[in-house]
């Protein structure tokens, strides 16, 4: 079996170490942790790099590294736009276009918008979601084929769900399902390595008239994205085991 990376073992270490620490907090310099480690500074480098990548410290040119604020988890039941969202956490949001078009739509997203016609289109939009320009997910969204309009949206630095709003469409209410995939074809968009692991949301949300409005796929880098659940405690059966 093949030896873990030694940057790999420096990240992870300092991986617990930012787990503990405080956003502010002075990460030690280059060459200290070189010291540290033994190892040459191109190796700590790499490990920061990592870490850095992961939204878990920033480098200030002249000052030196710090902890950054982790994101704070997002509720599960709750749906903020991702715009919104970043900006909660006091980062700068921004989206990388892949693709804006209407196409066939699949199979999987004709049932859930419920479309009835005989070869059935959806507006198709695919974003690289960022935070301070560190990739955070990829998100396929797909639409019924009459928002058109969408298209017309700045799609990079705009907001969708206001742009639903503006067209008098108000998302209310959805559901999804959650699991976990490996990155794969995703993984340069992401900046991660093909075989890391990626929490995957499936989402179907209706507007105000419970219409299906929007069936999206977004695909989070677990290291730098979490959600958080609430959920009810069932009571044991009772009776007879068989």
């Amino acid at each position: 079996m093949a030896k873990t990376p030694l940057y790999v073992r420096i990240e992870r270490s300092l991986r617990a170490r930012l787990a503990q620490a405080v956003p502010g907090d002075v990460v030690p310099a280059e060459s200290a942790l070189a010291e540290e480690f033994g190892v040459a500074r191109m190796t700590v480098r790499a490990a920061l790099n990592a870490l850095e990548a992961d939204g878990l410290i920033e480098r200030v040119q002249g000052r030196g590294t710090f902890v950054r604020q982790r994101p704070v988890p997002r509720a599960a039941g709750t749906l903020m736009s991702f715009h919104d969202q970043v900006r909660s956490w006091g980062r700068t949001p921004s989206s990388r276009l892949v693709e804006a078009e209407v196409r066939p739509a699949r199979a999987e997203e004709a049932a859930a918008l419920q479309l009835t016609a005989a070869a059935p289109r959806v507006v198709s939009i695919v974003r690289v979601r960022l935070a301070d320009d560190v990739p955070l997910a990829v998100e396929y969204a797909c639409f019924p084929p009459h928002l058109t309009a969408l298209l017309d949206v700045d799609l990079e630095a705009g907001s969708l769900h206001r742009a639903l709003h503006e067209l008098g469409l108000r998302p209310t209410l959805g559901s999804s399902t959650l699991n976990a995939q490996l990155a794969g074809a995703d993984a340069g968009h992401l900046q991660i390595a093909a075989a890391e692991p990626v929490l995957v949301e499936s989402r179907l949300i209706v507007d105000q008239h419970s219409q299906p409005l929007e069936h999206t796929v977004s695909r989070y880098v677990g290291a730098r994205y979490s959600l958080q659940v609430a959920f009810d405690v069932q009571p044991p059966r009772t009776g007879e085991i068989r």
